[in-house]
């Protein structure tokens, strides 16, 4: 009984002194990923403040930004791991076997990082250009590692998939100094074409906005059921198409107004034939 007593004893010290040694390094580790995040952030921001990293273009910053951040934080994960007592080189064949595991489940997500790094790559925009993917327009705040961020004319956030973004057709507004204004007017078939075409002329270069090169041009177009479709294409510097624009389509009106040439309405003519009717 003694010898039994006694090896007894002997396995609960040890289960207990291994359970309060367990608890006591996750604690530690605990800590330790704590303070690590903490530190990591830190780090980041020290990063991002330097000079080297301020030359970088800001989707390039942002993209490199949020991946050394990640793999600053997987670093302080694998350390803790290993204070706890974590064999990380036999835990990496799980950790690979969960990652195909992951991978498969989030195949939208590992195309949005491809994206991602397309972008960053080819520069199809940066932050700061104006794009149009034919669903959704707006100006690019930032370029992370999964989505791109849009705000729009009215101030809203856009939050687009990266993935999505790599692999549709965007329109980068941005990009060319210049931009061509094209608006089209439409007059009444009475109308003299010379004429017309002179005072779209002089509307047109009487804006210091509109560039003389490329010079702007004005044209009849075509000939619809109820008018006569003029256009006019004006260059201007691309910060200033929005005034170019309005301000063509609220002259030529008063332009018209001003010389009789009638803007008209959609009409239809329609003509009745009176008959007889014999009893």
């Amino acid at each position: 009984m003694t010898f039994l007593d006694s090896l007894i004893g002997t396995i609960r010290a040890f289960v207990t002194g291994s359970v309060i040694n367990f608890i006591f390094l996750a604690i530690c580790a605990l800590i330790f990923m704590l303070i690590g995040f903490k530190v990591s952030g830190w780090i980041v921001k020290l990063i991002r403040k330097s000079k080297g990293f301020r030359k970088l273009e800001d989707s390039v910053e942002g993209f490199l930004a949020s991946f050394i951040s990640i793999g600053l934080k997987l670093l302080v994960v694998i350390v803790a791991a290993t204070i706890v007592g974590i064999d990380v080189t036999a835990f990496s064949a799980v950790l690979a076997t969960l990652g195909v595991t992951v991978g498969l489940a989030l195949q939208g997500s590992l195309s949005n990082l491809t994206g991602g790094l397309m972008i960053l790559i080819f520069h199809p925009f940066k932050v700061g250009d104006y794009i149009d993917n034919h669903t959704d327009s707006g100006t690019v705040k930032e370029i992370g590692i999964f989505y791109t961020k849009l705000t729009t004319l009215d101030n809203k956030q856009i939050t687009v998939p990266n993935g999505l973004l790599s692999n549709a057709t965007v329109v980068n507004y941005s990009v060319e100094e210049l931009r061509r204004v094209d608006i089209e007017f439409s007059v009444s078939y009475g109308s003299d074409i010379d004429k017309v075409n002179k005072v779209m002329q002089t509307v047109v270069n009487a804006s210091d906005k509109v560039l003389n090169d490329p010079a702007p041009f004005t044209a009849l177009v075509r000939q619809d059921a109820s008018a006569l479709v003029f256009v006019v294409r004006a260059w201007c510097k691309n910060a200033n198409y929005w005034d170019v624009y309005f301000y063509l389509e609220e002259n030529m009106k008063k332009a018209f107004d001003a010389v009789g040439i009638e803007i008209p309405y959609n009409q239809i003519d329609v003509h009745f034939d009176k008959t007889n009717d014999e009893e």
